[in-house]
């Protein structure tokens, strides 16, 4: 198994926080149920409130491939990203752990 994450920075449009972070947890709620995916998260950033970062983990790239591939995708995502000025993307590769 490889440790692989889904990272996203989302800067959200004035005044809609909240919808932003409900798009978001449908898409998420239908990501979760992608085999070999983990537990999605969503954070904001405190000096810069109308930016966020999402990530996950995932068992393998191959697992983050299907998920990309599924025609929701694009659905799901553009409904979060509706209510952003900027989103990137991007997925990563474990390198090193310190416990």
């Amino acid at each position: 198994m490889s440790d692989t994450y889904t990272s996203g920075r989302w800067v959200v449009k004035p005044g809609e926080d909240d919808e932003f972070v409900e798009a978001w947890k449908a898409f998420v709620t239908w990501a979760s149920e992608m085999p070999g995916s983990g537990t999605f998260r969503l954070a904001r950033d405190l000096d810069h409130p109308n930016t966020y970062l999402s990530f996950a983990p995932w068992e393998s790239v191959a697992a983050q491939a299907a998920w990309l591939a599924k025609p929701e995708f694009g659905e799901y995502i553009g409904r979060a990203r509706s209510h952003c000025e900027d989103f990137q993307s991007s997925i990563y590769e474990l390198v090193a752990e310190v416990e």
